[in-house]
């Protein structure tokens, strides 16, 4: 069920364009001062493929000067996929013409903070009353989300999306397959991980366990990929959540921010390959960039909108997310204060994302160094972070030992995963008919343990947990 909106206003007050233009000329200063000029923005601004996306809105929320707010809308478009493409990652059959994914990205006023809310594509939605082309007044009814753009395109989903929220929208980004591909192999691919196997025959994703480096079509097999677990549509939205960390992470890691050709190549891609609003130009894409010089992934946060679980049957639309009210509106009140969203804790170790939850691994811990009550204390950070510990801590038959052992029962491959990787460097041996426990024999290499975290997305979606880029990035 939608949010309740701010009071709308039927007239916006005039503002200047968000800060990026540093008042008059400033923009040029900045772009100059980085060695971008004034023909690389003319260049760009050439490409950029324009869209009316704010033409006719009415009773819209009120402006602010509290950061930037850009709607993010991916569509299902393949008219520019090649047919050898099309059969390599599955892009066959009939485009519905409507919006696959659907991002709400506020920029911070000082330009330290993105933080990133995801609409599910299923939320119910009630699609505000619109004049069709052929002149027809359509009454406001209930559909999908991702029906707004096949009804009425940008300007109606953006209309849609105010009143469902009450953020005032400044710009709006369409991204269609083929641009997404290009875009991802301008910045030479990105490295995703996880921590389990993803197979989805309907996009042809086929990912073991561990890190990958996709190129552009891979990338768009895993971020469209809904049938690899019963998380569906919310797994997917955890899935394009991490793939953009990697991304922030790539590009500022790169230094592509700081190095005008790098930057060049990239915002070349982007915007020659996107549908961007009349108000966006290349100068403020530029001048973006190197406002945002000292970004990194700790700079960006990631939440999807609080809904109700299980999904509502809705005659005529099938399955539905319907938001957490109350959860759902103090989200957006803190996105239109421009508050962070996520809890940031300095100084503290990141939890690493692991597949079998560890209070589903009982462990063992035994001392095999001359370190007095090292058993003791492993045993308690064991626990603290979640593992089933189980028996007394005690010291080993034979002193000595220079690596830590983790000794399991092959049944329990995939468990013993999630306990590796709380003791990272522990050596790995199987031992049949062990049982249910597995046991840690600690070595002189042993260091600390490592908190870890299960990795679940419904309960996370569900829940509407924002995480830092940090969290989901990588390791």
């Amino acid at each position: 069920m939608s949010a309740p909106a701010r009071p709308p206003t039927p007239r916006q007050p005039s503002r200047p364009r968000w800060g990026l233009r540093l008042a008059t000329g400033g923009a040029a200063l900045v772009l100059l001062a980085a060695g971008v000029g004034h023909l690389l923005v003319t260049e760009l601004e050439s490409g950029i493929h324009r869209v009316d996306a704010f033409g006719g809105l009415d009773e819209r929320p009120v402006a602010s000067d509290r950061g930037v707010n850009f709607l993010v809308v991916g569509t299902d478009g393949r008219d520019k996929i090649t047919p050898a493409q099309k059969r390599r990652y599955r892009l066959g059959g009939a485009p519905c013409h409507c919006s696959d994914t659907m991002m709400l990205v506020h920029l911070s006023a000082d330009r330290d903070r993105a933080s990133v809310v995801s609409l599910p594509r299923d939320s119910y939605a009630r699609i505000p009353a619109y004049t069709t082309p052929s002149g027809r007044v359509r009454a406001a009814h209930h559909q999908k989300l991702n029906a707004a753009y096949a009804e009425g395109g940008p300007s109606l989903t953006v209309r849609t999306v105010e009143r469902m929220t009450g953020v005032h929208i400044d710009h709006y980004l369409e991204v269609d397959f083929t641009s997404f591909m290009k875009t991802v192999d301008a910045v030479g691919g990105v490295t995703v991980c996880t921590t389990r196997p993803l197979k989805d025959r309907y996009t042809g994703l086929d990912l073991s366990a561990g890190t990958h480096a996709l190129d552009g079509g891979q990338a768009l097999q895993y971020v469209r990929s809904r049938h690899l677990d019963g998380a569906a549509d919310l797994g997917r939205i955890r899935r394009q959540q991490r793939f953009l960390a990697s991304v922030i992470h790539q590009v500022t890691a790169s230094g592509t921010l700081l190095n005008p050709v790098k930057f060049g190549r990239v915002a070349a891609a982007l915007l020659g390959s996107v549908r961007a609003d009349r108000g966006f130009g290349a100068a403020d894409m530029v001048a973006l960039g190197q406002a945002m010089r000292g970004f990194g992934v700790e700079s960006s946060e990631f939440v999807s909108v609080p809904v109700v679980l299980p999904g509502t049957p809705v005659k005529g639309l099938g399955s539905t997310l319907r938001w957490d009210r109350v959860r759902a509106a103090r989200l957006f009140k803190a996105l239109r204060e421009d508050r962070p969203l996520a809890v940031r804790r300095p100084g503290r170790p990141r939890a690493v994302p692991v597949d079998v939850p560890p209070a589903q691994v009982r462990v063992r811990v035994l001392n095999g160094t001359h370190t007095a009550g090292l058993a003791r204390r492993t045993y308690r950070a064991l626990r603290a972070t979640g593992f089933a510990t189980t028996g007394a801590p005690a010291d080993a038959g034979v002193q000595g030992a220079r690596h830590t052992l983790i000794e399991y029962d092959p049944i329990w491959n995939r468990s013993v995963r999630s306990l590796a990787a709380a003791l990272p460097g522990a050596r790995l041996k199987p031992v049949a008919r062990l049982g249910s426990v597995m046991r840690v024999t600690l070595g002189s290499d042993f260091r600390a343990v490592r908190p870890v975290r299960a990795e679940d997305p419904t309960a996370d979606k569900a829940a509407g947990r924002a995480v830092t880029g940090a969290e989901v990035a990588c390791s």
